[in-house]
């Protein structure tokens, strides 16, 4: 028994050494145990999307129980390259309000079946890619004006809150006046708004893994009244086959989804690059200099995800800006990432749990979420009104127009405009006057 015990503590010490060494743990001053937590703790503050997105994908026409699977598996895929090829705490999934841009627009709008839109989502992966090995991305992220980047996360997070007030019946069309107020006599309108208080109440008190605990619990109180069906909490994971390699590249090729492939690129490129470098300073990836560490392979595993993503049926998978909450439990590499990949799977065998999930606990989701990414707004100068102007362009023209891709097109034609005829001809970049002459061949054309 000693003898066993003893090859047990070895192999403990060896398999602690080996994770050591591939993940830098004593470098950056942290344990295993430390980093487990704050897998743990990442992955229950993202965890809605395993709901959520699967929600929103079935509205395009996607098999939910596939859209389920394709969610898990690409989060965790995403979480796997993160922390083995960047070394970094990040966890990754489908982003909230592209997944709405590419259900309610792509497909809802514009009328493109759902495998052109994976194959506009697998296309803006790939540039993605190109532009993380290049020094295209650079030249990029630095010509696009402060205000218009603040002012498209913004945008995103209008965008997705009128999704989720309409789908909660909050908000419904009028003929007289275009929106009006819903009633909440409807138990879906009451119950989101509920989901959505619940949410921002427990949030503010720091409550753990306040977003996805309030839908549960919202889901429970429906079951409770009758409007939710009980179908059991674990199964087999449903089958992936509807949406694997489903994509249709070919049909994406089409010089309408030109705007689509690169509302779907901006928002992913600088909502990733303003998590990733936010995430870094918070995990003391920043060196003397001001240079933050590996951040080029963070990008890269970034980018590399959204083409898995499509592959399996997801919308862009991007970095959560919940991974915060596992830096500040004391996440400092790659094995928090891998954690939260390992949750990610082990999500799958939770189908039945995530097909009862109703509308109205993911619209309360969806509210709360939204109103958080309006936040971007106060970065933004509000005293130069030849930035605020076309900011404000961008945040209103995304939801009126229901298209994030009109929303930019508009905002970055605003801002060409206002600066030129203002004799401010030295802001405006070469890579915005390529992509304001795309935008009104869209227009004039399209």
């Amino acid at each position: 028994m000693e003898s066993v015990k003893q090859e047990q503590h070895a192999t403990q010490l060896a398999r602690g050494g080996l994770l050591d060494r591939f993940f830098k743990l004593t470098e950056h001053r942290t344990t295993i145990k430390t980093e487990l937590i704050a897998g743990v703790t990442t992955f229950v503050t993202m965890a809605y999307i395993i709901f959520v997105n699967p929600n929103i994908m079935a509205s395009a026409g996607i098999d939910h129980g596939a859209a389920f699977v394709a969610t898990c598996i690409g989060a965790a895929l995403g979480c796997f390259l993160m922390g083995l090829y960047a070394n970094w705490p990040v966890g990754l999934a489908p982003g909230m309000g592209l997944n709405a841009f590419f259900t309610y627009t792509v497909v809802g709008e514009m009328g493109y079946s759902w495998q052109i839109a994976l194959g506009a989502v697998f296309i803006s992966g790939v540039l993605f890619m190109i532009m993380s090995l290049s020094k295209i991305r650079e030249w990029l992220l630095n010509s696009i004006p402060m205000s218009l980047r603040f002012a498209m996360g913004a945008g995103v997070g209008l965008f997705l809150g009128l999704i989720g007030l309409k789908t909660a019946g909050i908000v419904v069309d009028s003929p007289a006046t275009l929106l009006t107020m819903g009633s909440f006599g409807n138990p879906s309108a009451l119950l989101a708004a509920v989901c959505f208080l619940l949410i921002a109440v427990l949030s503010h008190r720091n409550v753990f893994g306040a977003i996805l605990f309030s839908m549960l619990g919202v889901t429970a109180l429906g079951w409770a009244l009758g409007l939710v069906e009980y179908g059991g909490l674990v199964s087999m994971p449903p089958s992936l086959a509807p949406t694997f390699l489903a994509m249709d590249i070919a049909g994406a090729f089409n010089v309408a989804m030109i705007s689509v492939i690169l509302a779907f690129l901006f928002v992913n490129m600088f909502d990733t690059a303003g998590t990733l470098m936010g995430v870094a300073h918070r995990a003391n990836l920043v060196d003397e200099d001001g240079k933050i560490q590996n951040l080029s392979k963070a990008l890269k595993a970034d980018s590399t995800s959204s083409v898995i993503g499509a592959m399996v049926g997801c919308p862009p998978v991007t970095s959560y800006v919940e991974s915060a909450s596992g830096v500040a439990a004391g996440g400092r590499t790659g094995l928090t990432a891998m954690t939260v990949g390992i949750l990610f799977l082990a999500a799958m065998f939770f189908a039945p749990l995530a097909g009862m999930i109703p509308a109205y606990a993911t619209a309360g989701a969806l509210i709360y979420v939204a109103m958080l990414m309006m936040s971007g707004m106060a970065h933004i100068d509000w005293k130069d009104h030849t930035d605020t102007i076309p900011a404000i362009v961008t945040v209103v023209m995304m939801p009126l127009t229901f298209s994030i891709a009109n929303g930019i097109a508009l905002g970055f034609l605003t801002y060409a405009t206002l600066k030129l005829l203002t004799g401010q001809r030295e802001k405006v970049s070469l890579s915005l006057y390529v992509l304001c002459v795309i935008f009104i061949a869209k227009f004039a054309f399209l």
